[in-house]
């Protein structure tokens, strides 16, 4: 198959370079005489690989605008018909309750790519102090052991207080080294500095309340096709991964025109 492959890029190659058959008639004459293709690469070695660098770089950027062009597709789609997800009575939320902008935040607090989706919710939460609220919602993958203990401790913070869960929520993804090295110490000293009580906290821990709404956040992840972490819902419309604050931007101003038209 590789075969084919190198052939069919040599063939491409050559119909570039020269004033050449048809691409039907020079895949005939190659599979008759394949010594053709390495004549003409011997003849001249850099020009070939120039020539298959240019092809390759031309199909990546073809490849890469189709992408976006499908991106943007999907986003039109998602603005039209929003994903629904659901936010309860007593959920953490970090901003003002009534803001015209709900972010859903399906994370990791061991993922590194969930720190940098975290950090970038802080500058979202910075610039618009009035019109977004953010939900976190819990997606912990198998591969990372300290994600589900550090979302039952989140869980367990916010059943005592919400200012103290979003510190907590601050303090593991600013540290969260800390969890690898530390484990468990790391999350107890973090809900310890955000102000939790402690006693309370260890008999909470294991609460099937927990466990329900972890699990639930998780089978809504699942509903969304979220697989990897970090993933955001922005009034109903994805962005799959750690985006840049300008994504997450050109998203919140659109709703926000859409509100004000």
């Amino acid at each position: 198959m590789k075969a084919f492959k190198f052939l069919g890029i040599a063939a491409l190659a050559l119909s570039l370079v020269n004033c050449a058959p048809s691409a039907k008639q020079l895949k005939e004459a190659i599979e008759k005489d394949p010594s053709i293709v390495f004549v003409a690469i011997e003849k001249d070695p850099e020009q070939f690989i120039e020539v298959v660098n240019k092809a390759a770089q031309n199909a990546q950027r073809k490849a890469q605008e189709k992408a976006v062009q499908e991106e943007g597709k999907k986003r039109d789609e998602e603005f039209a018909n929003p994903l629904k997800a659901t936010v309860e009575e007593d959920r953490a939320i970090f901003g003002p309750k009534d803001a015209k902008v709900t972010i859903i935040e399906y994370s990791d607090f061991e993922c590194p790519y969930c720190a940098k989706g975290h950090a970038t919710v802080e500058e979202v939460l910075k610039a618009y102090p009035n019109d977004v609220r953010v939900v976190f919602k819990h997606l912990p993958l198998d591969f990372h052991p300290m994600a589900m203990p550090a979302a039952r401790y989140f869980e367990a913070v916010a059943m005592q207080d919400h200012a103290k869960a979003k510190k907590f929520y601050d303090l593991v993804f600013e540290n969260q080294g800390d969890l690898r090295t530390k484990k468990e110490g790391a999350l107890k000293d973090a809900a310890k500095k955000a102000g939790a009580d402690m006693k309370k906290l260890e008999k909470d821990l294991n609460s099937e309340a927990i466990t329900k709404r972890i699990e639930a956040d998780m089978e809504e992840a699942k509903k969304f096709n979220f697989s990897g972490t970090p993933g955001f819902l922005i009034n109903g419309v994805s962005l799959r991964g750690a985006y840049p604050f300008s994504e997450f931007k050109d998203i919140i101003d659109r709703h926000l025109g859409a509100k004000k038209e």
